[in-house]
């Protein structure tokens, strides 16, 4: 049996020792009243009523008053039982690196005793949890306190700011006092503050960062969306606040209750007695305490919570890699009433693959809302499509209905059908994954498609392959139709941005010269030098020729997606490459027949 339990078992026994000894005070006291001719309850005395109410009255001012201020300091923490917790360590699935680590973290608070008394080690008392929001760090953290069997303080960081001085201060001892006493009550606790970022900011100014606006960790896709900058500014935390936190973080062994009193009470009567005749004060006993804390922005935290002793280890959530997608999969899928279509691992593979970037929390959103698309439907279970159309609803918004003129219709079709066409041709290792020339958000039309496996690195090729893709649509508008309209706008934006990476960053036009650490965006830093600026037209001007040759040699398959774009508007996944492939053997059903009709006519 490891420590905690020890501990539990322990406290519980004195628990019952100290109600046993109660009661049999008071049956002794109801015992030996009417032995000694005397009432066991004593005679209420009479009271003048005004005097009673009054007093009433005093003490209801006297609560009023005070109310406020007392919950002012009151800690806003709430506790959750072990048997409360709804989570287990089973359910923390797709991030095992972590988990591997969050389970040596609770073996070491289980066996705290052990490592500290025999061993002379010092047990964790912090743990950081930084990361991606919906990473699962919140649900890690309850499933630790489920798996140790005690105590969870959840708090959020914001819920102890005040707008009385010092009550923040005030909030955060009270909220340390609870962990401690819950901690000896029942053997152990855990503590978690929420965004603790709110109130343990870098001391000494206020942060500010821009951030990019991304969506849920999209493959590349083509269409008429420009790209979006929110600034994220981030207020100072107070220096006097994050003074009491570390105190707090430092004071996880400070005796509470009954031995501090006794303590103060020793501490008196020592200044009354020689010093060879001194009492001795109880000594903190170590509390079986673990604290863990969430942010996203751990970068800028005060740096004195971040060494040994406050939090000894920091834990970074990441978006699972495929292989966690896959059990993420598996596991909200068995929850989750579905078509046996999806019982079949090779879509349980796709749908891991096709959410590259994607945490655990939005995978389990996106096959919600393939469920609400199956209730629209009419059906009771979500299928495939149902979780395609979820996903290209969450990367690029609803589908909104328009009616295109039959030019335009035409016209965007051939765009979108350009695209796919060329990332059918130059990029075999990507999967075309949505085709459509559905409105959606800004986009009259675009092409989703993504790496068949997760890649972490790209070579030139792929590089110059995307580059290609993105000038699809372009030149298909050119051959087609003899000019081209503002549809390619954001095609050539995304196509200079690759080159740039090219040229500027990767070192693969020539060049060794690097423009990251000029500070610039690397577009800019790349169009302000004059010869870089002339490497990255030479990408882009041998991207147009080469995607001009394959179009006017593959005609005709631009010709068959474009039809079947105009029919269903709307393709997905091998509903794409399948009409590419009819469109290849007609055409190859098509030569030989020329050819047999040549040599019967020439025999």
């Amino acid at each position: 049996m490891h420590d905690i339990a020890l501990e539990r078992e322990r406290m519980r026994r004195r628990r019952v020792y100290r109600f046993a000894a109660v009661v049999i005070l008071v049956e002794a006291w109801f015992v030996a009243m009417p032995l000694l001719g005397r009432s066991p309850i004593p005679a209420v005395p009479a009271l003048d009523p005004m005097i009673v109410i009054a007093g009433a009255f005093f003490l209801a001012l006297i609560l009023i008053l005070g109310g406020t201020q007392v919950a002012a300091g009151r800690s806003p923490h709430v506790t959750y039982r072990p048997e409360q917790v709804d989570v287990t360590m089973d359910d923390v699935v797709g991030i095992d690196p972590i988990k591997e680590d969050v389970r040596r973290s609770i073996d070491l608070f289980q066996t705290h005793r052990r490592f500290a008394d025999q061993m002379g080690g010092t047990p964790r008392r912090g743990l950081l949890f930084e990361g991606l929001p919906g990473t699962g760090k919140t649900m890690t953290a309850k499933a630790m306190a489920a798996e140790a069997g005690v105590p969870f303080l959840f708090v959020s960081a914001t819920s102890f700011q005040s707008m009385y001085y010092g009550a923040t201060a005030k909030k955060i001892r009270a909220y340390f006092t609870a962990l401690r006493k819950a901690a000896r009550a029942e053997g152990g606790a855990i503590g978690f503050i929420e965004e603790i970022d709110a109130i343990a900011l870098r001391r000494g100014g206020v942060l500010a960062s821009d951030d990019a606006a991304a969506g849920p960790g999209s493959p590349s896709w083509h269409g008429r969306v420009p790209g979006v900058v929110k600034n994220l500014v981030v207020s100072e935390g107070t220096g006097g606040v994050v003074n009491e936190l570390l105190v707090q973080m430092q004071s996880f062994d400070e005796p509470t209750g009954w031995a501090r009193l006794g303590n103060k009470l020793i501490a008196r009567v020592n200044l009354l007695l020689p010093a060879h005749k001194q009492l001795k004060q109880s000594r903190p006993v170590r509390a079986p305490i673990l604290l863990i804390a969430a942010t996203n922005r751990a970068d800028s935290l005060d740096p004195a919570l971040l060494r040994p002793g406050r939090f000894d280890r920091r834990l970074t959530f990441q978006a699972p890699d495929v292989h966690g997608r896959r059990a993420l999969v598996d596991h909200f899928l068995t929850k989750r009433r579905h078509d046996p279509e999806l019982d079949d691992p090779q879509l349980r593979d796709r749908v891991a693959a096709a959410t590259n970037g994607w945490t655990p929390v939005m995978i389990e959103h996106l096959l919600d809302e393939a469920l609400v698309n199956a209730l629209r439907r009419g059906g009771d279970a979500m299928t495939f499509v149902d979780i395609e159309q979820a996903r290209i609803t969450e990367l690029v918004g609803i589908g909104q209905p328009v009616a295109y003129t039959r030019a335009e219709q035409e016209l965007i079709a051939t765009h979108e059908a350009g695209h796919a066409v060329v990332a059918w041709l130059v990029a075999p290792h990507r999967t075309l994954e949505v085709l459509t020339i559905v409105k959606r958000g800004a986009a009259l039309g675009l092409l989703a498609h993504g790496d068949c496996e997760e890649v972490y690195t790209q070579s030139s090729y792929d590089l110059r392959a995307l580059v290609q893709i993105a000038m699809g649509g372009m030149v298909a508008e050119e051959l087609f139709f003899g000019h081209t309209t503002t549809g390619p706008a954001s095609d050539l934006a995304s196509a200079t941005k690759t080159a740039a990476q090219m040229v500027g960053a990767a070192g693969m036009t020539g060049s060794l010269v690097s423009f990251l650490p000029t500070g610039k965006d690397l577009v800019t830093s790349v169009l302000g030098d004059p010869a870089a600026r002339a490497q990255l037209e030479q990408v882009l001007g041998d991207a147009r020729d080469n995607v001009i040759e394959l179009l006017s040699r593959y005609r005709h398959l631009v010709e068959a997606l474009r039809d079947a774009l105009l029919e269903r508007h709307e393709l997905i996944g091998d509903q794409i490459t399948d009409v590419l492939e009819a469109a290849r053997n007609n055409l190859a059903h098509e030569k030989a027949f020329a050819e047999e009709l040549r040599r019967f006519s020439e025999v």
